[in-house]
């Protein structure tokens, strides 16, 4: 990963204690919009269900079109939680591409 604070706070998302990972959480929340390509990598790359959530959660607080695309990936997941944030985060960015999406993802029963 390219970025090194990216990666010691995806480092700290892994620890087993809870003050620890809500660290880590807490920063990449806080600066999702600066680092969307890093957690939209990271989100690629994990394999733990729950981290692949909140990455998921990051990827669509970050409000940039940048995320549209791992957004609307999502849309058909057979996961609910990551279909949740997928259609959050197309609802927050807002743009015509957005819409469209969450339109197609709506006309192919994946969402209601």
């Amino acid at each position: 990963m390219a970025n090194q604070r990216v990666a010691r706070a995806l480092e700290s998302m892994r620890s087993p204690d809870p003050a620890i990972r809500a660290q880590g959480f807490d920063f990449l929340r806080e600066h999702a919009d600066a680092y969307v390509g890093d957690l939209a990598d990271a989100f690629g790359e994990e394999r733990d269900d729950e981290l692949r959530c909140l990455l998921l959660e990051l990827v669509a607080e970050a409000r940039s079109p940048g995320a549209l695309a791992v957004l609307a990936g999502q849309l058909d997941s057979d996961d609910e939680s990551l279909r949740f944030w997928a259609v959050r985060g197309l609802e927050m960015l807002d743009s015509a591409e957005a819409r469209q999406a969450l339109r197609h993802a709506r006309v192919n029963g994946w969402i209601a």
